[in-house]
């Protein structure tokens, strides 16, 4: 008697060809892709133990292992991404102040003397020169905006320079280049938001360039600002792409970015 795993090898019985499991081989290559980088683990006594999961995060054990005595100078770089997510949280609180008093208004205005003008700029003005400390909030929410760009920049330099982007955390790295693009959408679109001189000049060059896509330009510029063309509705385009969509999407890809460090830990210089 043949034995039925055999027969389920060459996949007749009896005459009869048994079906086959279409992508199953696939299915299992897949699996084993992510289980050899995200292993189980008991996710109860990972949570009783944390404060050792605190000390597994900082490589400690490379200077001897690659007998180095000068690798100390890594470990201020290894701060970077928290630096980020400090200045991140700072800009949603700074942010949450100044959109009290800012109106999403592009629409030019010109004085009796000629001088143009629109209801974003003069709430923008209106922040600097009659809210209690206006100019304070919006100062630190600017320099923080700098600090967030730069430490997200740096950070994936560091990544880059110390291998921490090869295997088993390809997917983080992707994760990361994604969150430095989001990175730049937001300081792109909050730069628009004052709709001063500067402000429009940047917007004249981004809807320039979206529609220099092929195929897809205009559909694009569309997208983005809000029509073909600069316009009204150009600042709320890009103010509900500043507060609402672009931190929805970050505050998402951040949980998760962060939580594939806590489950992987943070890998040594290679």
């Amino acid at each position: 008697m043949v034995p039925v795993s055999g027969l389920q090898e060459s996949g007749h019985l009896g005459g009869v060809v048994l079906a086959r499991k279409p992508f199953g081989g696939i299915r299992k290559v897949v699996f084993d892709w992510f289980a050899e980088r995200f292993p189980v683990t008991p996710w109860a006594e990972a949570t009783r133990k944390v404060f050792l999961s605190i000390h597994r995060q900082m490589p400690r054990s490379h200077a001897e292992k690659y007998e180095l005595k000068t690798i100390w100078y890594w470990y201020p770089l290894y701060c970077l991404g928290g630096l980020a997510f400090i200045s991140f949280i700072i800009l949603t609180i700074t942010g949450i102040v100044l959109g009290f008093y800012y109106v999403p208004e592009g629409t030019i205005t010109y004085d009796i003397e000629g001088n143009p003008s629109s209801a974003a700029y003069e709430s923008l003005v209106f922040i600097m020169e009659a809210v209690p400390l206006g100019f304070v909030w919006r100062g630190v929410h600017h320099w923080a905006a700098h600090i967030f760009i730069a430490a997200v920049f740096l950070h994936m330099a560091r990544v880059y320079f110390t291998g921490a982007y090869k295997k088993p955390r390809e997917l983080n790295w992707i994760l990361g280049v994604l969150l430095l693009l989001l990175s730049l959408g937001f300081g792109y679109t909050g730069y628009l938001l004052p709709w001063n001189a500067l402000a429009f000049s940047a917007a004249t060059i981004g809807i320039n360039m979206a529609k220099s896509i092929p195929i897809i330009g205009d559909a694009t510029a569309d997208i983005m600002f809000g029509g073909l063309a600069l316009g009204a509705n150009t600042v709320l385009r890009m103010y509900w792409l500043h507060i609402f969509i672009l931190p929805l999407v970050g505050i998402g890809m951040m949980i998760l970015h962060m939580s594939i460090v806590w489950i992987q830990g943070i890998a040594e210089p290679h």
